[in-house]
């Protein structure tokens, strides 16, 4: 048995049409990175308090100082995707897209560098031995656990910033159809 379809047609949308456009393009480009960076600067400072436990008092070095939260323009130039990274700076590169590495099969991969003593906390390059363990070492993570711990109030995070975006797109877009 088949079921029947429906087909309906709107008229004299384009005007609001217009407005949502306008509103998406704003909430997504302004509000939607503001709540993206609010939700991982949660998850940054669980990943901070989590990396003192297992940092070594006695040494210069400091994990949790160089736990960073940072925008990856790559990834929305190339998708449209907002996205942020919460990471260990000094952590591992990844492989450019030139000629000698497709050849390789090695774009995109990501491979490990030897750290900066420039970084604030100094050159913790052995922080992945810590968080994956090694052959010899059990491992304590402390970047896994700061996301599993912080996944339900980074989430309410975004979800509250970006109702207020959407809020205030809605406001400025009402007011500016008020002035034409």
């Amino acid at each position: 048995m088949m079921a029947d379809s429906i087909t309906f047609r709107i008229e004299g949308v384009e005007a609001l049409n217009a407005k949502l456009k306008g509103v998406s393009d704003d909430v997504r480009l302004k509000g939607g990175r503001f709540a993206l960076r609010k939700a991982a600067n949660l998850v940054r400072d669980q990943a901070k308090a989590n990396a003192a436990r297992v940092d070594d008092p006695t040494t210069n070095e400091s994990i949790a100082k160089n736990i960073a939260v940072r925008w990856d323009g790559k990834h929305f130039k190339r998708t449209g995707d907002l996205k942020f990274r919460v990471g260990v700076l000094g952590g591992a590169m990844a492989y450019g897209d030139t000629r000698l590495n497709r050849r390789k099969s090695r774009v995109g991969k990501e491979y490990g560098t030897d750290g900066s003593s420039g970084n604030p906390g100094g050159d913790t390059w052995y922080w992945r031995f810590l968080e994956f363990g090694t052959s010899r070492q059990r491992a304590q993570p402390f970047m896994r656990t700061a996301l599993a711990s912080s996944i339900d109030a980074a989430t309410a995070e975004f979800v509250n910033q970006y109702g207020k975006a959407v809020d205030r797109a809605i406001k400025r877009a009402a007011k500016k159809a008020e002035g034409s």
